[in-house]
């Protein structure tokens, strides 16, 4: 009996001890296989599409177990989302009017930062076929020009430039991004776009930027905000810390953008 009672015991030790290393072991492979842990949601002008993506994947590698999701768009369609109630923890704008829509809802946690700036470049096929020089070109008849729509930074920009030369442009189209824009002169849809010189780099060797003097006019400064409905907001402040910093800046700055 004494023998029984003795085994019983080191059983019910034994299945203890397998319970708790079960527990143990189910959350150690979870956060081995990188399931994140909490999702940080980023709002971001198009024309930062590639400089925060890289910015992310730093960003995660930092801060184990958080992840970012972008929301890449014009920057108008962005505010108004923001305004309407949709789920951000930070908004980064390509211009500042934009950026004021939202602090005037008051949906700002502190007063939003210029970060970088950025102006706009004539974007062509490489080689720039149509031997384009400057802005006046662009008004050429027999030439198809792309833009971004009036209520988006690059389209403001664009009409700023329009009022100071004096010129009017009439594109076939207008886009509601500088994306937009680019894809149509990379897949042949149009003979030029007017994008940021950020997003003419951006396409490599597949495109040629051409620069002109009065997109000296209409320079965007870029602001970055954390919001105040922000469901993570201490890695929103991280997160722009980190785009502020040193290696922000680094990796701004070989993108294209200018420092404030």
């Amino acid at each position: 009996m004494r023998r029984l009672v003795v085994a019983v015991a080191v059983l019910g030790l034994g299945l203890l001890a397998g319970c708790g290393g079960g527990e143990t072991g189910a959350a150690g492979p979870t956060r081995e296989q990188g399931a994140p842990m909490t999702t940080l949601t980023v709002s971001a002008a198009a024309s930062l599409t590639d400089v925060f993506d890289q910015l992310g994947k730093t960003f995660e590698q930092q801060n184990p177990g958080a992840t970012v999701r972008f929301n890449y768009g014009g920057s108008s369609d962005l505010a108004t989302q923001i305004v309407n109630g949709a789920p951000v923890d930070v908004f980064a704008a390509a211009n500042t009017s934009t950026m004021d829509k939202v602090s005037q809802a008051r949906l700002t946690s502190a007063p939003p930062q210029v970060f970088v700036t950025n102006k706009l470049q004539i974007a062509v096929p490489a080689g720039n076929p149509k031997g384009l020089h400057g802005f006046a070109d662009l008004t050429k008849l027999d030439l198809k020009v792309v833009v971004c729509a009036p209520q988006v930074p690059c389209g403001s920009a664009t009409k700023q430039v329009e009022k100071a030369t004096n010129l009017t442009l009439k594109p076939v189209s207008e886009e509601a991004d500088v994306r937009s824009v680019l894809s149509k002169v990379t897949s042949g849809d149009a003979d030029a776009g007017l994008v940021y010189v950020t997003d003419v780099r951006s396409a490599g060797d597949k495109l040629t930027g051409v620069d002109f003097p009065e997109a000296d006019k209409a320079i965007n400064r870029y602001p970055i905000a954390q919001l105040t409905n922000a469901s993570q907001p201490q890695l929103a402040t991280k997160f722009i810390e980190l785009v502020r910093g040193p290696e922000g800046k680094k990796a701004l700055v070989d993108a294209g953008f200018a420092t404030p």
